[in-house]
């Protein structure tokens, strides 16, 4: 048994230590939802967050609070108001935020502070801050409700916040603020992370939420033809925003992406909606490559970029290794330049350790994928995947419905993928007259 176990651990342990490495003295804001505390799962997401903090990433924690004070209000025999989604906090329903607030608060701070032997908190010493973070103005009159004590942020206290975090302890913000004067106001534990991450120039900024996360056709039902969508471009976000209709409830596609639309465009590298459904899911977004609920990515700050004609060098360097084993057809220099605008480049730190090429063929709706390659020195880190899936969003930019490749070697990679085998007579006219009937390329497709 512990033969099975430690070739299970191992390999694990070894694939999430560049992760570690890599977020290090990093700063993340996560968003807690108060459903989130509701459905009981304060102490599972507490405990990774005590985990994550060992790691050395500085973590601001912004919880929620809705069914708390709708409860409250429920109690109180006072029926809660809403308008375009945003509460209206009347006298009533603001002492009934005020006291969900502090019993909240109250519940977390206990369970960072619970240390019994045998649990993940054993000997974990999390020190919590919480204060007067932020600075609050009314909300005002909207389509001609006023909201009362309802509010947006002001101001951000980040030198404090950042004097905080570099003492070691995890900063807790509750979605409340104060005005100048002393009055308070009920504000959104969505907008509070959102501008605190951005105030910060956090990297990243997570959403614990009611949602498994975007999927990649947000307007049909789900089911296995219509799968979270992992990693969304943040201009492909600003696209969905305005296909979307205009959120109401947290449950709506656009209540949570356009928040982190909102960050990335502020300087927040990756945004993220994840599920606090599933146990662990903070663990699995951050320490897994594939993740498990939607990230959000401003694809300026990412090493994954449109080729110039200054990456030619670097893109034959690439795949010159792979002509020579028969991996790749050859491709000579002039073919290259010619074809630079269809190519796609892994970069790190000025070196290229990817490729990809998008053919299209209009008139049958498809393209080619060809030339894709990941250096050895990469491979296993990704990078194919991350090459895959933009080529794929480009032809879905396109209108196009299918791409196709051809291979020798990596059949499997593909299948694996999501593509499925084709006769060579399938492919476009065009393509099947320079198919190489010697080579015997598998032709594979993959339909959106």
């Amino acid at each position: 048994m512990s033969t099975v176990f430690n070739f299970t651990f191992v390999p694990w342990f070894r694939s999430v230590a560049p992760y570690i490495h890599k977020f290090r003295h990093q700063t993340f804001v996560v968003g807690l939802t108060g459903e989130a505390v509701a459905a009981g799962k304060l102490q599972n997401i507490v405990q990774d967050l005590a985990l994550i903090q060992a790691m050395s990433v500085k973590i601001v924690l912004v919880h929620g609070f809705r069914p708390q004070v709708s409860e409250q209000l429920r109690l109180k025999g006072h029926t809660p108001r809403h308008h375009r989604g945003v509460r209206v906090t009347d006298p009533i329903a603001l002492d009934c935020a005020q006291e969900a607030a502090g019993q909240l608060r109250y519940e977390i701070e206990a369970a960072f502070s619970q240390g019994l032997p045998n649990t993940p908190m054993a000997d974990a010493r999390v020190r919590v801050i919480s204060g007067n973070f932020l600075t609050a103005q009314p909300l005002g009159i909207v389509d001609g409700v006023d909201f009362q004590h309802t509010g947006k942020v002001r101001k951000v206290d980040v030198e404090g916040i950042q004097r905080a975090l570099e003492s070691q302890a995890l900063v807790l913000i509750s979605p409340f603020g104060f005005s100048p004067t002393g009055e308070a106001f009920n504000l959104s534990m969505e907008e509070v992370a959102t501008r605190v991450a951005s105030e910060l120039q956090a990297d990243k900024l997570l959403f614990l939420t009611e949602i498994p996360g975007v999927r990649e056709h947000p307007l049909q039902d789900a089911g296995e033809a219509n799968p979270i969508d992992t990693e969304i471009t943040l201009a492909r976000a600003r696209r969905l925003l305005q296909e979307l209709p205009e959120p109401t409830s947290p449950a709506d596609p656009a209540f949570y992406l356009e928040r982190c639309v909102q960050a990335c465009e502020h300087g927040v590298e990756r945004s993220h909606i994840l599920p606090f459904a599933v146990d662990g899911s903070l663990l699995l977004e951050i320490y897994v490559h594939d993740g498990i609920g939607t990230m959000v990515i401003d694809e300026k700050l990412e090493e994954l970029r449109e080729a110039t004609i200054d990456d030619v060098g670097g893109i034959i360097r690439l795949i010159e290794p792979f002509e020579r084993d028969g991996t790749l057809v050859k491709r000579n220099r002039t073919e290259i330049e010619r074809d630079i605008s269809s190519y796609l480049v892994i970069e790190h730190d000025g070196v290229i350790f990817g490729c990809a090429a998008l053919y299209p063929y209009p008139d049958e709706k498809t393209a080619e994928m060809a030339a894709l390659t990941v250096s050895s020195d990469s491979q296993g880190t990704g990078d194919g995947e991350k090459l895959l899936k933009r080529i794929e969003q480009r032809a879905r930019d396109m209108g196009l419905a299918s791409i196709f490749v051809l291979t020798t070697r990596t059949m499997h990679w593909f299948l694996k993928r999501g593509f499925v085998p084709v006769d060579p007579d399938w492919l476009p006219e065009a393509r099947k007259r320079k198919y190489n009937w010697d080579r015997k390329s598998q032709v594979l497709v993959k339909r959106f």
